[in-house]
């Protein structure tokens, strides 16, 4: 008998960095990232990244333990990822005279 299998689609803040030749895509909300050729190739990475790391969750039993210790919310029907703002601060650092 197959399984039927249930999905939740979840809005994730996503950083794009370009990193030499490769563009990395990273969430804070999961502390992944994965990277592709372009920008098309590293959100289709990511989301399958995103599937596999759920789908790994879900297997291990851990899916309470690790969405908590990320600061995700337990809702009524399901996990809330944290709030995540991204903004440029101004700091100061050291450099050599």
């Amino acid at each position: 008998m197959e399984q039927t299998r249930h999905h939740l689609e979840v809005n994730l803040p996503v950083s794009l960095i370009q990193e030499g030749e490769q563009v990395v895509a990273y969430t804070p909300a999961l502390d992944i990232s994965t990277s592709g050729k372009d920008e098309v190739e590293a959100k289709r990475r990511f989301g399958e990244l995103v599937s596999m790391f759920f789908a790994d969750l879900i297997e291990n039993g851990t899916v309470d333990e690790v969405l908590s210790d990320l600061g995700w919310q337990k809702g009524q029907l399901a996990w809330n990822p944290p709030a995540i703002s991204q903004e440029s601060l101004s700091v100061r650092i050291p450099v050599a005279a």
